[in-house]
């Protein structure tokens, strides 16, 4: 008996395979390019670790989520669960290839939802101020955080292409802040006045700029998106100032971010958990040394797996299949 989740992640999609007892069997990983050009198949790649009969559910994550605010059977959902794919980032199609061939599969599965202004599950003021919050995979990121630290109020920071922090409240998920309206990732990262002005003139659309307003950004770096981190991470090795300024830069965007949802939550914060590639980072900086900087010891902080995404998906398959109702206050419909 085993269960799988999978993180639709920006630079590849994820897998974990984990056994009934909640043990990991193995985390593996899919390159996008490799998935679109059909040299990598997920279902290959699973067979090759276990007994494709031995798969009681798996638990996808895709795009932004935000057709659906229930976890819902895949038979149970239209258009993949998505409203549209325009605006989301930069697209390759490799997402999309691993999920039509699961969907073609016998594999059972479930659908994770996305974070936005349909979901009756979150805070009725962050469904009024923004359209959009956070995908699919933030859920189950927030979901392994959960079993993981035991905490029933928390932010969860997840911060690597992308940073969007998650608040937690009473064992809930009240709200969230995008990567587009807050703190920098390393490539995806909030509008600002330069680049709604390029809209207008026509220079960029809104995708091209949200698509570099990351700290590569400030770092002057450009190239696939699967590359971008190693090269900021690389330069800020060897000294490079703006490679420095944009790591400083994305630090204090997300200790603001931090702070904010700090702000709205009514119960005492248990802590902050980081993780993603570069909240999860020990070098060549150490992520949690310097946004404590700025926190100054105010909160715990406690590290997961930057895997937390196909996790926390493994860890919802398993718990939904064991007849849980719901998920961070998201509705489970199984009918």
């Amino acid at each position: 008996m085993v269960f799988i989740g999978m993180d639709h992640g920006t630079t590849g999609i994820s897998f974990c395979i984990m056994d009934e007892d909640s043990y990991i069997i193995d985390i593996f990983k899919i390159g996008r390019e490799d998935s679109k050009s059909g040299k990598v198949s997920a279902i290959e790649e699973l067979s090759k670790r276990i007994n494709l009969d031995d798969i009681k559910l798996m638990a996808i994550t895709y795009a932004m989520g935000d057709g659906i605010n229930k976890i819902l059977p895949i038979d149970k959902v239209e258009n993949r669960g998505i409203l549209s794919i325009d605006g989301a980032g930069k697209v390759t199609g490799g997402g999309t290839s691993v999920f039509s061939q699961l969907e073609d599969s016998d594999i059972p599965a479930i659908m994770i939802p996305g974070l936005h202004k349909d979901s009756t599950s979150l805070d009725e003021l962050f469904r009024a101020a923004y359209s959009h919050q956070a995908s699919p995979e933030k859920v189950s990121i927030s979901y392994n955080a959960l079993l993981e630290t035991g905490w029933q109020n928390f932010i969860v920071a997840d911060i690597s292409s992308n940073s969007v922090d998650i608040l937690i409240e009473d064992s809930k998920i009240k709200g969230a802040i995008d990567a587009c309206l807050g703190a920098m990732g390393v490539v995806h990262g909030p509008l600002d006045l330069d680049m709604i002005r390029d809209i207008d003139e026509g220079k960029r659309n809104g995708n091209e700029c949200f698509s570099n307003a990351g700290a590569i950004k400030i770092a002057e770096i450009s190239g696939k998106v699967a590359n971008m981190k190693d090269e900021l991470l690389n330069n800020y090795s060897d000294g490079d100032k703006k490679a420095k300024l944009a790591i400083d830069t994305l630090v204090m965007t997300v200790a603001m971010e931090i702070a904010g949802l700090e702000i709205v939550c009514n119960n005492k914060l248990d802590g902050i958990v980081l993780t993603g590639s570069i909240g999860s980072a020990k070098e060549p900086f150490n992520f949690e040394d310097e946004i404590n900087k700025y926190f100054k010891g105010k909160y715990e902080l406690k590290l997961i797996s930057k895997e937390s995404g196909a996790i926390g998906a493994a860890q919802i398959a398993c718990d939904v299949y064991k007849g849980k109702s719901e998920i961070l206050g998201i509705e489970v419909d199984l009918s």
